[in-house]
C-alpha cells in the first residue's frame, strides 16, 4: 500500500491561492507560506525549508522552475 495521496492540495488551498497568502503544488512536494508580518514568502519542500523569496509571485515562480528540473 503506498503512502502518496491522490488527492490535488490546490483544491484545499484554493482560497489562500486566489488571495495570495499561500502556494502549493497539487501534489503537495512544494509550497510557499508566508512568513510573519512581511511580504516574504518561505520555500517549503518535502517538510524542509529551502528558500525566501521577497514576494508570492517570485514564491510561485521558484516553485514552478524547481519542479520542471525533476
Amino acid at each position: 500500500m503506498s503512502n502518496t495521496r491522490k488527492e490535488n492540495y490546490q483544491t484545499f488551498y484554493r482560497d489562500a491561492i486566489k488571495n495570495k497568502t499561500g502556494y502549493v503544488t497539487k501534489d503537495g512536494t512544494w509550497a510557499a507560506v508566508s512568513l510573519m508580518n512581511s511580504k516574504q514568502f518561505a520555500i517549503i519542500h518535502n517538510g524542509e525549508r529551502v528558500h525566501t523569496c521577497r514576494n508570492f509571485d517570485f514564491a510561485r515562480s521558484y516553485i514552478l522552475k524547481e519542479n520542471r528540473k525533476k
